[in-house]
């Protein structure tokens, strides 16, 4: 696999992503990475957020990978990604998607939401803490379908992480 940042892929390894240790590489593909750069340097025009700035704090720690070479099992934009909240023992399932086409009740959740900054990059199995409006989540990552329709993205693929 080509990197174009830091580190190696660590398949089999489940990582711990939280607001103050974001020490471990994220995985995007180049195409996500180019759209997620333009939709932050575009919205910072207008107006700056935290969001905006959480997004592009995980940006800049992200391993940017080669469509033709990306982990199927990776949250991309536009993937549904089946979670678990280990406080709560709640298990949900979203889409990943740009502010456009967010819609809560398509449970299709905006990539600037606080879940799905968590979630873009990380891969089955790994646990995400991270700072909601509700308090800190602790999240593990169960399931990712890839995007059927969308020629850019990733092959269709589905993976689960033992129970």
């Amino acid at each position: 696999m080509r990197f174009e940042r830091s580190g190696t892929l660590h398949i089999n390894k489940p990582k711990t992503k939280s607001p103050n240790m974001n020490h471990t590489p994220i995985y995007i593909s180049r195409d996500d990475y180019s759209k997620l750069r333009l939709l932050i340097a575009t919205a910072l025009y207008s107006n700056a957020s935290a969001a905006l700035s959480k997004l592009r704090d995980e940006l800049d720690r992200a391993a940017v990978i080669d469509p033709a070479d990306f982990p199927a099992d990776v949250v991309t934009m536009n993937s549904t990604v089946e979670f678990e909240d280990l406080g709560a023992s709640e298990v949900e399932e979203y889409t990943i998607t740009f502010p456009e086409k967010a819609n809560i009740e398509e449970r299709r959740i905006s990539i600037l939401a606080p879940i799905g900054t968590a979630l873009i990059g990380c891969r089955v199995g790994d646990i995400v803490q991270w700072s909601t409006p509700g308090g800190i989540r602790q999240l593990k990552v169960r399931r990712v379908t890839q995007p059927v329709s969308d020629p850019t993205s990733p092959a269709v693929f589905s993976t689960t992480t033992p129970a």
